[in-house]
């Protein structure tokens, strides 16, 4: 794809633009982060060899400029964006991108949640300024995005592939392949358009020493670690290609044989809760608890049976770090979190 260099329209060829978006935006629909997203193009549990090329593509993602350089193009999931100058007004449409830009000490002026929750992160608070909502990210809301006249949106190809179009015309706009256990490539993506790629190569080395240094207090006898979620349709084992998949292995913790694909999760029924079994399950909950499976499965004689439940080793965790951070100061959260459960 050739350069996006129209960083704006004029106010009738935007408002047009807008307004021929809008129906679509207004179709997207689809969970967490778990099921299919309309204004994207694939499902998010599904993988396979996908999950494979997914980080080794962003890796290979970014600008050759230098610090401070604009302008400067930037290589992204959608072809190539150029920035005529470093960013002030930058619009997110996940928690990943809300979690990256924040770490690296911008406020962003929009933001789109996950379905069901309008607000920003707790963890993400106190640095994230008042960002104005745009919708949430399997519906966007373009009129919105527009009128906070942003000068960079940060995004991904699977969550609104189809709406990269009109979005490049609002603003100049930087799309990862996906969000989740790319984590990592993402952060380095959107740093390169923000012009802190320093900042964020510092940041994920604070984390790996954290992470190294965890594996060293647990010790070489490591316990091995289920990550249960419970969902409103469906009970998951998160597996290898996720987010939390990627700070236990960079931990070195040992996952149960049935959660070491290299796929987002596995499903299972509440009858089939025994398959969760670990030294260790950490469980979390999306949205409200009642409306999920969590009841059925915990009720059922063979939860009872699992060795951490009888060792008092199955916990409650941080929804909102353990599944839907996606982003360095989330992973950081975690750790500590693993910390305080495993190290004795």
């Amino acid at each position: 794809m050739s350069p996006r260099r129209r960083p704006h329209r004029g106010t009738a060829a935007l408002a047009l633009a807008v307004a021929g978006a809008l129906a679509l935006a207004a179709c997207g629909s689809g969970d967490d982060g778990s099921g299919k997203s309309e204004n994207g193009s694939k499902a998010v549990a599904q993988g396979g060899d996908e999950f494979a090329q997914a980080a080794e593509k962003t890796a290979k993602m970014g600008t050759s400029a230098g610090p401070g350089q604009f302008p400067r193009t930037i290589a992204h999931a959608m072809g190539k964006t150029e920035l005529k100058a470093a960013p002030k007004r930058v619009v997110v449409l996940d928690v990943g991108e809300l979690d990256n830009v924040v770490s690296l000490g911008v406020k962003p002026v929009g933001y789109a949640p996950t379905e069901g929750d309008d607000g920003i992160p707790s963890y993400l608070k106190k640095n994230a300024g008042s960002p104005k909502n745009v919708g949430t990210i399997n519906a966007l809301n373009l009129e919105a995005i527009a009128n906070l006249k942003p000068d960079l949106i940060l995004g991904s190809e699977l969550r609104a592939a189809k709406l990269y179009p009109q979005l490049s015309k609002i603003a100049p706009t930087v799309f990862s392949v996906r969000p989740g256990f790319t984590w990592k490539e993402n952060y380095l993506l959107n740093a390169a358009a923000l012009d802190r790629t320093a900042d964020a190569k510092a940041e994920l080395g604070a984390y790996e020493k954290k992470a190294k240094a965890l594996g060293k207090d647990i010790g070489a006898d490591k316990p091995t670690v289920t990550m249960l979620r419970y969902m409103p349709d469906r009970i998951r084992l998160y597996a290898k290609a996720s987010f939390i998949g990627t700070i236990l292995n960079d931990a070195g913790l040992p996952r149960p044989k049935n959660q070491q694909p290299f796929e987002l999760a596995t499903e299972i029924s509440p009858e089939k809760i025994d398959e969760a079994d670990a030294d260790w399950i950490f469980t979390g909950v999306y949205g409200d608890a009642k409306k999920t499976g969590r009841s059925a499965a915990e009720q059922n004689p063979l939860w009872k049976k699992l060795g951490a439940v009888k060792a008092g080793h199955a916990k409650d965790v941080p929804d909102e770090t353990w599944y839907l951070g996606l982003g360095v100061t989330a992973a950081d959260q975690v750790l500590g979190d693993l910390r305080d459960h495993l190290v004795k």
